[in-house]
């Protein structure tokens, strides 16, 4: 039996989505979405960012934004994504869309498992107006986060050199691996001294998956330490607009090529 044109149409528009995840908070994850974002935006892509950390959004924060609508009006039916869906744009002019999560709703953090379900299929349909949908999750393995990153695109596990860092990741991989059999899943480390660090981290976690799971998901970066990404933050300025030529600036690059495919 052949898969139908609807079918083939749906699996192409999952293929642009791109979960940024990790096992625990504090290594960078929606430092690295956002930042991410801009540096697929720079190198010429129409990108989406969705704010997916339900409860604790604040990818609006990080990029100066205050949008007057959110996620919120989407879950109770008042507007659609496409409504909800602002603008970020730098001072050169290079910009992508966002859309926004409620900081501070505990009650998004427990949505039913049909309206994650719908959230999905409305990011998957918004995906037919953009060459990449980045959805910036919550850090853990809650339902929020395994539904909405059952998808056909990549799922890029952010961790850094901490081994409590690596241990979570690798249960989020493990959960991923099991919900979603054939997940396409890849590392970044993040916030490492140096290369060799960052390869050394990978390798301990490459070892655990292929020594227990029987996958080995590959490396897609290495974003190393940089005292520029801090005051970027502070800012509340994207580092390729505050501090394009900073070793971790080139870093994103790198990655941002790896993930369009170049």
């Amino acid at each position: 039996m052949t898969d139908s044109p609807m079918t083939r149409d749906k699996e192409t528009l999952e293929r642009r989505l791109i979960t940024v995840a990790s096992g625990k908070g504090g290594v960078g994850k929606t430092w690295l979405s956002c930042t991410l974002s801009h540096a697929l935006a720079t190198a010429g892509k129409n990108i989406l960012l969705f704010d997916g950390d339900l409860g604790l959004a604040n990818v609006d924060i990080q990029l100066g934004l205050m949008p007057d609508r959110d996620l919120g009006q989407f879950i109770t039916g008042e507007m659609s994504l496409r409504d909800i869906a602002c603008r970020y744009e730098d001072q050169g002019g290079t910009h992508f869309d966002v859309l926004p999560g409620k900081s501070g709703s505990g009650a998004l953090g427990s949505l039913t498992k049909e309206t994650l379900v719908k959230i999905r299929t409305g990011l998957t349909a918004m995906a037919s107006r953009y060459d990449h949908v980045l959805l910036d999750l919550a850090a853990g393995i809650d339902p929020s986060v395994t539904t909405l990153s059952k998808h056909k695109g990549k799922v890029l596990v952010v961790m850094t050199a901490d081994p409590t860092s690596l241990t979570d990741a690798y249960a989020f991989i493990k959960i991923t691996a099991m919900r979603n059999p054939g997940a396409d899943l890849s590392i970044v480390v993040n916030n490492v001294a140096s290369k060799r660090e960052g390869e050394k981290a990978y390798e301990a976690i490459k070892r655990a998956c292929e020594g227990f799971l029987k996958i080995s998901p590959p490396l897609a970066g290495i974003i190393k330490n940089d005292a520029k990404v801090v005051d970027a933050i502070r800012a509340q300025v994207p580092l390729l607009a505050r501090h394009p030529q900073s070793e971790a600036a080139s870093d994103i690059k790198a990655l941002a090529a790896v993930v369009a495919g170049r």
